[in-house]
This record gives structure tokens, sequence and C-alpha cells, in this order.
């Protein structure tokens, strides 16, 4: 059985060790363009359904795949997607949706027609399998239980996919609260990984445009071993053959993993401007049992100097990372550079590197943020924050002329 898991662009070895930190082995996983695939034996499959959907930090959905094929023929296309014992799959009153599926450097890039041909290859299937014309209609019950099916075409190959997940694993279940322009939750996480940050360590970890909390949360969570996936449900729970105790026996051995005993020092320390985002951090943090590690405050991010963060957390090296606001997302992009400057007044000497005592991660359109500091970042790294196309500028070298 292959279990697929899509991510974000940018973020799919991510997801590859995501798997090597609960056992699968390096050999049995392939990465590919916002596709990672897992093999795993035919034996036991459903649990490692409900283990990857439970520990996956950086990836977007968890699917099974029933169907894989290439093809640059619509015919063919239906005959392949019509093969599959799909009455194995929906079973007997459950509805079954498609999603639009998409279609990458393919020849079939008519993703609706391809949807509508999915649709009619597994009504006949089922017809078929259940002994009746293949022109009947299926009876299909949302009460009773609904069967989400996606299809990705890459380079012409056709892969045909259960959704296990249900809604999109960015959502923990701890951030009910809205938000302005959340990050996701699957992005911060993959770039506290992306900044080299060590749980713990000898530097505390500071937003000081913390907004909703979720990148101080999302370290927290990594440093303590909790798995993102604990406090929320699951798609595969409502199909008979994973069901509800698969989640069961993951979510029991996550609580046996995570490590939540109280420390002496705080590590993590978020700020905002705004009171009513630092209410909803200090709520999102309880509802994700990390509140404890976590300092939320009320504060202007232009007092937040490396200097003024030293001292106020004892630490001796600090770590900023952030998501500070878009020009076009909530500002202008005069505001934004206003603020971009900001932070590169803050953190960075004249020369773009490293005020002592520090690093700094931030995420950013493109190059907004090196081109309003005139700063060439030490590392790059291509990110989407939903529909923006980021970067993430990492900038860890020292000026070692002050």
């Amino acid at each position: 059985m292959k279990i697929i898991i899509t991510a974000l662009f940018g973020l799919e070895s991510l997801v590859k060790e995501d798997l090597l930190a609960v056992g699968y082995l390096a050999e049995n996983i392939k990465v590919n363009n916002g596709l990672i695939e897992l093999t795993v034996p035919d034996v036991g499959w459903a649990q490692d359904v409900a283990t990857v959907n439970m520990w996956t930090r950086r990836g977007e959905h968890v699917y099974f795949q029933v169907g894989q094929f290439t093809t640059e023929d619509f015919d063919e296309f239906f005959t392949e997607c019509n093969k599959i014992e799909w009455n194995e799959f929906i079973p007997r009153d459950y509805a079954f949706k498609i999603s639009k599926g998409s279609s990458f450097k393919s020849t079939l890039y008519g993703t609706v027609a391809c949807q509508k041909l999915l649709k009619k290859a597994i009504v006949k299937s089922l017809c078929r399998a259940r002994g009746i014309s293949e022109d009947s209609t299926i009876r299909e019950d949302e009460s009773v239980g609904v069967v989400n099916i996606d299809f990705r075409i890459d380079h012409n190959e056709v892969r045909i996919l259960v959704d296990t997940s249900g809604d999109g694993l960015h959502k923990r279940g701890y951030r009910p609260l809205t938000h302005d322009a959340p990050i996701k939750e699957t992005l911060a996480a993959g770039m506290i990984s992306l900044a080299h940050y060590t749980p713990f360590s000898t530097e505390a970890l500071v937003d000081p445009f913390c907004g909703s909390g979720t990148i101080l949360i999302e370290a927290a969570l990594m440093a303590c071993n909790v798995a993102p996936g604990k406090n929320r449900n699951y798609a595969y729970e409502n199909l008979p053959y994973i069901g509800p105790k698969a989640k069961l026996l993951a979510r029991e051995e996550a609580l046996e993993a995570e490590d939540l005993e109280p420390l002496d020092d705080t590590f993590f320390w978020g700020s905002d401007i705004d009171p009513k985002a630092v209410a909803n951090a200090k709520q999102n943090a309880k509802n994700a049992g990390v509140s404890k590690f976590i300092h939320f405050e009320v504060a202007d991010a232009k007092d937040k100097t490396v200097d003024a963060l030293i001292n106020q957390t004892g630490f001796d090296r600090v770590f900023i990372i952030t998501n500070p606001p878009y020009g076009n997302r909530l500002l202008t992009e005069e505001e934004a550079n206003k603020i971009y400057k900001m932070i590169g007044f803050n953190y960075l000497t004249k020369s773009g590197k490293c005020r002592k005592g520090s690093r700094l991660s931030v995420i950013t359109p493109d190059d907004s943020f090196e081109y309003a500091n005139r700063a060439k970042a030490d590392k790059r790294v291509k990110l989407y924050n939903g529909n923006t196309k980021c970067q993430l500028n990492n900038y860890y070298k020292l000026d070692k002329s002050i």
C-alpha cells in the first residue's frame, strides 16, 4: 500500500523527516514536488494511515493510493479508473465526492473533464461489483458517510487517491479563534526547522509579531514532542476498513511520547501590538497544552531590540523568527517596507550581518525584505504562504567588526 502525503512546495523534505522520526525507513519514502510517497506493508496499513496523520507536522493531507498509471488519453484514463475495485473503498450507501484534482505538465490538463470521467468510472465499477446494471443510479447518503477522492496528474502519471485527513493537517484543533492573515501551522513548523532551531538550547526563540501565536506554539509542540494531530478528528475514522480504533491507538502512543514537564526557564517569547491578538495567542497556547512554556505580552516590535530581548529573556542569545504583516495583505507596500526596515534596524548591522547575540529568520513576499534593507540573506528558502510566493530570509552570520 502506498500512503501519499501532500505538502507545500519547499517543505517536502521536512515531511520525510516527520516520517523518519516515527520509524519509517528512508528506502520506503520517495519525495517529489509537493508530494511524498510512503510504501507500507499491506498488513496493518490502516494503522499506518492513522500514525502518519497523527505525526505529519509539515504536510497538508494524507491519502492512500488506489490506482496509478500513465496516460495521455481520456479514454484510457476512464478505462484505468474503471478497473479499480471501488466497492472495496466505497461502502454501500456511502456518498463519494471527487475533488477538482490537479494536472502538472501533462496532456490531460482538463481537470474538470477528468473529474467527470472519474465519477462515471466509479459509478460503473460500483454497479458491476453490486450486480446491477451499469446504467443504474448508486444510492448515496451523506448521513451514512462520505469518501473523498482526489487525483493528481504529474507528467502524465496519474494517481487516484482516497483522502484520509478530511480537513487539512494544518488544522491542529488549538486555533479556533481567528486573527487577520494567520500563518498556516504547517508552514510555521516548517520555518522553524528550516531555520535550524534546536529546542531548549542556549537561545530564546522570539516572535515580536506573534499574532495568534502560531510560530511559538508550533515551536513548543515540537520541543515537547507533542503529536500535531492528537486533538483533532480525521475522515478515516468513518471508513469501516480503518475506523476510530486506529486513531485511539495512534493517540495513545503519541501521549506516551510527549514530554510536557514544566521547565525552570522560558524559552519561547511572543509579543504583538494588538491586545486582542495576544489574548487569542494565550488562549491558543492553552488549547494546545503549551501555555506554560510561552510568555506572551502586548508590546511594540520596535522596542524589542536585541539588547532588550537579552535583558528580558535572560539568555545570552536570541533567535528572532517572525511573519510580519505583508504589503497587499494587511498593509500597503510602503507600510510593509517600513516594518521591514525597522526589523532590519533592530537585528542587523549596516553591513547586513546579525547583531551580537542574535540571529534572524523572517518570511516575506519574494525578496522584499532583502530589498528594503539592502541586506542579502545568508540563506534563502522559497516557500508559499497561501497563494503568496514567499522567501524565508535566514541571517546567522555575526558582524565581527562590532
